[in-house]
Parts: C-alpha cells; sequence; structure tokens
C-alpha cells in the first residue's frame, strides 16, 4: 500500500483532492491509521482513479461520477453529458461565427448603429388586422384606428404586459407605397371578434433582432443589413419578418428619435 504523498504522485492528482474525495465517499482509502491518521490506498484504487480522472476530464460532476460508481446506468448519463456538449459546441461556433463577421470589418458603418443579437420571440395571444397601407405616414392613423375597434367590443381587454405591437408584411417583394401588412397586438386573452379583426395565439420562435433609430422610411437599411448577417452566420429566415414599434410619433416629437425593433424569425441551415 501507498501512503498519500506517493498516491498523490503516482496519480497525478493532489492530495487536497484526494482528501475531498476522501470526504464525500468517492473514493475513500484502503486502510486509515488509527493512530497516526495516514491514509494508505492500493494499485486496485489506483485504477479507480483513473476512472474518476477521466469522467472529470469529460465534464462529469462528482454526482454524476458517483452515481456511476454507484451502478447507475452509465450510458443514460454519458448521453445527457453528449448533448450538453454538442449545444455548447452550436453556441461556441455561433460565437465564432460572429467574431469573425465583425473582424472582418463588412459593413463597418452598419455594424457601428445596427448591434444584431438572437432572442426568444415568446409565445402570445393577439388581435390581428390584415390591411392595406398607402404608405408608412398612413400607420399614424391606421393602428390607433384598429385599436380603439377592437376595444369598442373588448372593453376589459388588456394589453401584455411589457407591450408588444408589430406588422408583419404580407407582399412578396418590398414596396414604398400600397403594401399589404397584417398588424398584432398582444394582449392578456382572447377576445370578441369584429369585423376583419381577429385573435389568434402566436407560437414563440427565435429570431434575429436589430433596433433601428429614426425613420421608418430607413428602415429598408436595417433589412439588408439583417439579411446579410442572417446568411453569413448560418441561419436562414424561417418566417415573415416583424417589425416592433417601441417609441415613435405618440412619444417622440423627432422622427430621429423613433425606435423599431426588426426581428426576423430564423433557424440554422
Amino acid at each position: 500500500m501507498y501512503r498519500i504523498g506517493e498516491f498523490s504522485k503516482m496519480s497525478k492528482t493532489t492530495i487536497k483532492t484526494l482528501r475531498y474525495y476522501d470526504e464525500i465517499g468517492l473514493l475513500e482509502p484502503e486502510n486509515v491509521d488509527n493512530f497516526t491518521g495516514y491514509r494508505f490506498y492500493t494499485t486496485q484504487q489506483l485504477v479507480k482513479l483513473h476512472h474518476i480522472q477521466a469522467f472529470r476530464q469529460i465534464g462529469l460532476s462528482i454526482n454524476e461520477i458517483k452515481l456511476i460508481l454507484a451502478g447507475q446506468n452509465k450510458r443514460n448519463i454519458l448521453e445527457k453529458r453528449k448533448s450538453e456538449l454538442k449545444t455548447e459546441l452550436e453556441r461556441n461556433t455561433d460565437q465564432l461565427s460572429r467574431i469573425e463577421f465583425i473582424l472582418s470589418g463588412k459593413e463597418e458603418e452598419s455594424f457601428m448603429n445596427y448591434q444584431p443579437i438572437i432572442k426568444e420571440l415568446p409565445e402570445c395571444i393577439v388581435y390581428y388586422k390584415r390591411i392595406m397601407v398607402p404608405s408608412y405616414d398612413a400607420y399614424f392613423e391606421l393602428i390607433p384606428a384598429i385599436g380603439k375597434e377592437c376595444l369598442k367590443a373588448n372593453p376589459d381587454l388588456k394589453c401584455a404586459v411589457p407591450e408588444y405591437c408589430f406588422i408583419v408584411y404580407l407582399d412578396g417583394e418590398y414596396k414604398e407605397k400600397d403594401f399589404n401588412v397584417e398588424f398584432c397586438e398582444a394582449v392578456n386573452k382572447f377576445g370578441n371578434e369584429t369585423g376583419d379583426i381577429k385573435f389568434k395565439k402566436i407560437e414563440s420562435v427565435m429570431a434575429v433582432s436589430i433596433m433601428h433609430k429614426g425613420a421608418y422610411s430607413a428602415l429598408s437599411k436595417a433589412y439588408a443589413y439583417a439579411f446579410k448577417w442572417i446568411e453569413e452566420n448560418g441561419y436562414l429566415v424561417a418566417d415573415s419578418p416583424r417589425e416592433s414599434y417601441i417609441d415613435g410619433i405618440w412619444n417622440k416629437e423627432s422622427e430621429e428619435e423613433w425606435l423599431t425593433e426588426l426581428q426576423i424569425p430564423i433557424v440554422r441551415k
């Protein structure tokens, strides 16, 4: 048998770690001298410690290793760790792709204005209405009218917290005038439908989010940047883009202060 110092050298494991493994019952010494308190280990325990080290090096927790050594299904624990590593690898690959995009210097000026992030758009109930919009300026009359019409039929209906309203473009191409959209406002429950105002539940989805500050007429620049970013970072557009209006004419005097969030649902290629 070997004293703890010798066993530490043989196994390339610190004495502190060996004492910790003893305390938690992961690897107890073969014998402890009652008089001196010296711990003694055997070569068989060297093999057991080798297994423990192998499990630690693939990222298993102490509790998971204890379960394996106690006879739990090793395959289930390793499959779980495999899934965690794959998720971590995907996340690291995504971060690396974004860093390379920044370092490439592409669209440097745009990058200063637009900082894309990936976020989950939560599931929500919305009332919605499909309308033809003659121009961006018409939003200021059309959208409040939709809200008033819905509230009249549903006086107890409340907006979701935080508030979330957005536009989805229905045309297959970009238009500056006479474009068709679906206006959506997130609410706390389904309500009474009236005229062309309907209710539906929208499922959660992952999306690229970009904040655009300024006039709506300049949103095309944000779209161009977003689609370029999506393509060069290994994603595909999964659904129609949304424009969520945070600040606008209703609370900001200058259009330079208007804030719109562009949300584009995505999936990995």
